[in-house]
């Protein structure tokens, strides 16, 4: 892990911040209020020391993207005073937006882009939680 993303970390705990988990909650929750679909907040503790949690979202179009890339943002700004500490994707039209909160990574992935890299996959020995819909405030535990 760089020196820089460590320091951000030091700061987010010295600063008394919401534990990662409930950040990474919050983020996929504003994904689902702009129709992302089959939400997932990987549990990556104890797997990587690069982030605690990632959020793996499905968004249909381009235009569906930046709707939920803002949602996110404008949540994790408006509610806790956060924003991403790194960008990719999110100018133009690219099947892949990934929005770097340090201790939490939300990935936004467009159906094709989802099943080529899967990140599920990747990290299927990670215990996950699941978010839709008809889901209850506090989401299923797989």
């Amino acid at each position: 892990m760089s020196e820089a993303r460590s320091a951000q970390r030091r700061k987010r705990k010295e600063r008394g911040e919401p534990l990662s988990i409930d950040l990474a909650r919050g983020l996929a929750r504003a994904a689902l209020e702009k129709k992302a679909e089959e939400i997932i907040v990987l549990d990556l503790r104890g797997l990587t020391s690069m982030t605690d949690f990632f959020v793996v979202a499905t968004v249909s179009t381009d235009v569906h993207s930046r709707a939920v890339t803002e949602a996110v943002e404008r949540w994790a700004r408006e509610d806790l005073g956060e924003k991403p500490w790194h960008v990719e994707g999110a100018e133009g039209t690219r099947p892949w937006v990934l929005l770097d909160y340090v201790d939490v990574v939300v990935h936004l992935l467009q159906p094709e882009a989802r099943e080529y890299y899967g990140l599920e996959r990747l990290w299927g020995d990670a215990p996950s939680e699941s978010f839709a819909d008809e889901d209850p405030p506090d989401a299923r535990v797989r």
